[in-house]
């Protein structure tokens, strides 16, 4: 009897885990700009190379939503994500 039950809840968390899928990834940044690299930090940003300050501003505030430790994402990310709005600030 208890190995039926055991069976039943090893079915059914087998099934939940596969429904619910694998956990969801943080979108992939490319590695942090150096001093001057506009391209690289607007491919972190996801900016075009005519983005105002404002623009830049929004583009930052949205990816530091998803990537900041305190919402799931990591110290690294968070870090990258700075240095590259720093790098196209300077630029303004």
């Amino acid at each position: 009897m208890i190995f039926k039950i055991l069976i039943a809840i090893l079915v059914a968390y087998t099934g939940w885990y596969l429904w619910q899928g694998p956990k969801r990834t943080h979108r992939r940044i490319r590695p942090e700009p150096q001093n001057g690299e506009d391209s690289a930090a607007r491919a972190v940003l996801g900016v075009p190379a005519e983005a105002s300050e404002t623009e830049i501003r929004a583009a930052h505030r949205r990816l530091i939503n998803a990537v900041h430790p305190d919402h799931g994402g990591s110290a690294e990310l968070t870090r990258r994500v700075n240095a590259a709005r720093d790098v196209l600030l300077r630029r303004h």
